[in-house]
């Protein structure tokens, strides 16, 4: 029994004394001030772009070149998709300027209207949208690019006023703006 308290208090110490040191460097980031939020405003807005500019995330360099929204359906009258409100149709050019072959995964992109809400893509509208769906499904290789339509389906009235854009789930994304 006593091998079982003598255990605890150690199990509790390490605990304990990993909690202060995280605290610590929190402590530590923060003393930076202003001169980390000056970083991240610098940062934030080097990753805008407007339609037309390229803008670079990770591995891709992204170029949109349209946004057409107000769309009812995408596809043909036989196999297709209707919105729940509009589709929002984003034409993007898509540059792998890494290393190695990377996937574009439409699923990873977000929309923003002016309030901040977020939207998601329509992947499966997506594949009706493009003539040629495996453009997005396969992996580009290095120096390659592709062009395809990223779609969401957002309410009727809502409109878009930037888009969030990344070569992976993970990265942080570049900013680009629709208006």
């Amino acid at each position: 029994m006593r091998k079982t308290t003598t255990f605890a208090l150690l199990a509790t110490a390490v605990v304990a004394l990993g909690c202060g040191a995280g605290a610590t460097d929190a402590d530590t980031a923060s003393s930076s001030g202003s001169d980390g939020a000056a970083v991240k405003g610098e940062e934030k807005a080097a990753k805008t772009a407007k339609i037309g500019q390229p803008a670079r995330d990770g591995k891709f360099e992204f170029t949109v070149k349209s946004s057409k929204c107000g769309v009812a359906k995408v596809g043909t009258s036989m196999l297709g998709e209707k919105a729940q409100g509009q589709f929002c149709l984003i034409t993007i050019n898509v540059k792998n300027i890494g290393k190695e072959s990377q996937m574009f995964d439409g699923s990873s992109q977000k929309a923003y209207a002016a309030d901040g809400t977020e939207y998601s893509a329509d992947t499966g509208a997506a594949i009706y949208a493009n003539q040629n769906a495996e453009t997005f499904l396969n992996d580009i290789n290095p120096g390659n690019q592709v062009t395809g339509v990223v779609v969401f389906d957002i309410p009727k009235k809502v409109k878009l006023t930037k888009l969030e854009l990344h070569d992976s789930p993970f990265s942080g994304g570049v900013t680009v703006a629709l208006s």
